[in-house]
C-alpha cells in the first residue's frame, strides 16, 4: 500500500490514508513523505502498518545517531533534525488542545531546550538470562527484548554501568531472578543507584553489589523491589536496600534527597529551567504544590510565599518530601482529591500541579475551580490528559496566560508542557 504521510500523532506514528480512505498509522516516517507500507493490523476504524520503502523522503530526514534506532522502542524522532522534532511536538500539542480542549491557542508556544544527548538521569531496562545474557529495551511495537549495549540519550555513567553489567552477565554473575534494572544518577552524574525488580529473595544481592561497585565505584546502593501487580494498580515497594538507599540531587537552589522508587524529573539539564519557569513572577500568602514528589517546586516557592502546602501520596516520595521540606513547607501525605476535599477554606494564591500521565482528573479540576484559585500552573507529561483537564478549568472561568513546551525528552515523542492559568 502506498500513501502520503499527512502529519505526526502523539505516540510517534505518522498518519496517512489508504487508497480506500481508511486512516493508517505508520512509525519511522515524517510529514510529507510518500511511502510504501505493509499492513500489520486492521481494525474497523484504522490500519496499523510498518514502513516498507521510502518513495519520496522528507528533506528533513537525517541519519540516526543511534545504531538501535528503528528497532528500539525508546526513541521515535532520531531520523529528523532537532528543529523539526520541536515543530512536530508543537503541532501535536496545539492540535490536541484544539481537538480535546476545544481551544485554539494563537500565541507563542514558549519552547525550552538544552542538550540533545546523554540527558536522561533514569533508565529502565529489561533483563533476560534465557539463551544467554541480554539487557535492553523492548523492540518497537513489541514486548520482545532488544539487546542494547549503549544508549545515547542516557547519561555517560549509566552507559558505563550498562557496559559492565553486560560483562558480568556474560560471566554468569547476574541473578536469573532479576527481570528489570533501573539506573538512576544524580545531577552531575557522579553517583548511581540501581533499582532491581522481580527478585523473590535477596540471596546473592550483596555479592552482586560488590561486583558492580568494583567496576563502577560511583554505585552508592541497590534497592530491591517486587513487580507491580498484573493490573498495574499498585506500585512496587522497596523490600530491601544494600548500601545507600538514596542520592542527593541538586535541583535549582536546593539539594534533595531522592530515594530508590521516588519520582524526580528525568532530564539532567532542564530541571533548573523548569523550576525557574514555574516560580517566575509569582508570590503571595499561600501556595499549594500538588503531586509534590520530593519537593522540587515546594522548596522553591518558600521565598515567594509565607506558607506552602506540599501534597504527595506515594510512600517513598512523601518520605523524601518530609526530609527535604523547608520550615514553611507543610507536608501532607494524601491524594490531591483527599486534600482538596478537606481544605476548601485555605484560599491559596497559587496552585502548582505536576500530576502523572493520568492528569489531575475531573474531581480535582472541579475542586480547584470551586476554590476560585487566582492562578494555576499545570505541568503535564501527557497532552491528551492536559487538554481534557484544561477544558474543565476553562469552562470554570480560567484563561490561559502562557503555554510552554519543556522538551525534557529529545529524540522521543514524549511532550512535557506547562500551562499558566489565571482568572
Amino acid at each position: 500500500m502506498n500513501l502520503t504521510v499527512q502529519k505526526m500523532i502523539y505516540g510517534g506514528d505518522g498518519l496517512g490514508h489508504s487508497p480506500e480512505g481508511k486512516t493508517v498509522f505508520v512509525p519511522l516516517v515524517l510529514p510529507g513523505e510518500e511511502v510504501s507500507a505493509e499492513v500489520v493490523e486492521e481494525k474497523p476504524g484504522f490500519i496499523r502498518a510498518n514502513l516498507n520503502e521510502l518513495l519520496k523522503p522528507s528533506e528533513k530526514r537525517i541519519q540516526p545517531a543511534c545504531p538501535y534506532f528503528g528497532s528500539c522502542g525508546g526513541c521515535h524522532y532520531q531520523h529528523t533534525d532537532y528543529e523539526n522534532q520541536l515543530e512536530i511536538k508543537r503541532a501535536i500539542l496545539l492540535e490536541t488542545l484544539r481537538r480535546t480542549a476545544k481551544f485554539e491557542w494563537f500565541n507563542e508556544v514558549i519552547t525550552h531546550t538544552d542538550t540533545l544527548w546523554y540527558y536522561r538521569n533514569r533508565t529502565r531496562m529489561k533483563l533476560s538470562t534465557q539463551n544467554g545474557f541480554a539487557l535492553g529495551y523492548r523492540r518497537l511495537a513489541s514486548h520482545e527484548l532488544l539487546p542494547v549495549k549503549e544508549c545515547p540519550i542516557s547519561s555517560p555513567l549509566i552507559n558505563r554501568a550498562i557496559w559492565h553489567l553486560w560483562d558480568l552477565g556474560k560471566q554468569g554473575r547476574v541473578s536469573q531472578a532479576i527481570s528489570e534494572i533501573e539506573f538512576f544518577v544524580n545531577h552531575d552524574d557522579s553517583a548511581l543507584l540501581l533499582e532491581i525488580y522481580g527478585v523473590a529473595a535477596a540471596a546473592g544481592l550483596q555479592e552482586f553489589f560488590r561486583d558492580v561497585q568494583l567496576r563502577v565505584p560511583e554505585l552508592k546502593g541497590i534497592g530491591l523491589f517486587g513487580l507491580p501487580d498484573r493490573h498495574g494498580s499498585t506500585l512496587p515497594e522497596l523490600k530491601e536496600s544494600i548500601g545507600e538507599s538514596f542520592l542527593m540531587y541538586q535541583g535549582g537552589d536546593w539539594t534533595f534527597r531522592v530515594s530508590a522508587g521516588s519520582f524526580f524529573q528525568t532530564n539532567r539539564f532542564l530541571v533548573d529551567e523548569l523550576v525557574r519557569t514555574v516560580v517566575a513572577g509569582v508570590s503571595g500568602r499561600m501556595a499549594l504544590d500538588l503531586y509534590a514528589g520530593v519537593g522540587l517546586f515546594a522548596n522553591h516557592l518558600v521565598k515567594r510565599f509565607h506558607q506552602v502546602f506540599a501534597v504527595e501520596s506515594a510512600h517513598s516520595s512523601a518520605s523524601d518530601l518530609q526530609a527535604n521540606a523547608q520550615k514553611n513547607v507543610t507536608v501532607v501525605r494524601a491524594t490531591t482529591e483527599q486534600f482538596l476535599q478537606k481544605s476548601s477554606n485555605l484560599k491559596p494564591d497559587l496552585v502548582v500541579a505536576d500530576p502523572p500521565r493520568a492528569g489531575i482528573g475531573e474531581t480535582a479540576a472541579k475542586l480547584l475551580a470551586a476554590q476560585r484559585v487566582p492562578r494555576i500552573i499545570y505541568v503535564s507529561c501527557d497532552p491528551t490528559t492536559l487538554a481534557r483537564d484544561l477544558r474543565w478549568l476553562l469552562d470554570s472561568g480560567y484563561r490561559m496566560e502562557e503555554l510552554h513546551l519543556m522538551d525534557l525528552f529529545p529524540q522521543t515523542f514524549h511532550i512535557e508542557s506547562l500551562v499558566k492559568l489565571v482568572r
